[in-house]
This record gives C-alpha cells, structure tokens and sequence, in this order.
C-alpha cells in the first residue's frame, strides 16, 4: 500500500516539475542567457526539495 502512495506522490511531482519546466520555456524563448538564469532557477529548486 505504501508504494503505491510514493508512486501517486512522484508522478504529481514530476508533473508539477514539467509543468514548471514548460511555463519557464513558453516565458523565456529569446536568449541563451534567460535559458541560463532558468536553469539556474531550476537547479535553486533542486537544492531545496
């Protein structure tokens, strides 16, 4: 019963990642730069979960 609780949790989660992914690609497709400072923000957000 457990494991099926961690599999619900992690696929919200990696729904939420891919969403936060594609709303950050969608807002910022015109430098390198921005993709730069994204990733950075993504990496920020890798750090605190």
């Amino acid at each position: 019963m457990s494991p099926l609780w961690w599999e619900i949790l992690f696929m919200i989660f990696l729904l939420t990642y891919m969403m936060f992914n594609i709303m950050i690609y969608f807002n910022n497709k015109n430098t390198i730069n921005s993709k730069i400072t994204n990733y950075k923000k993504i990496n920020n957000m890798n750090w605190m979960w």
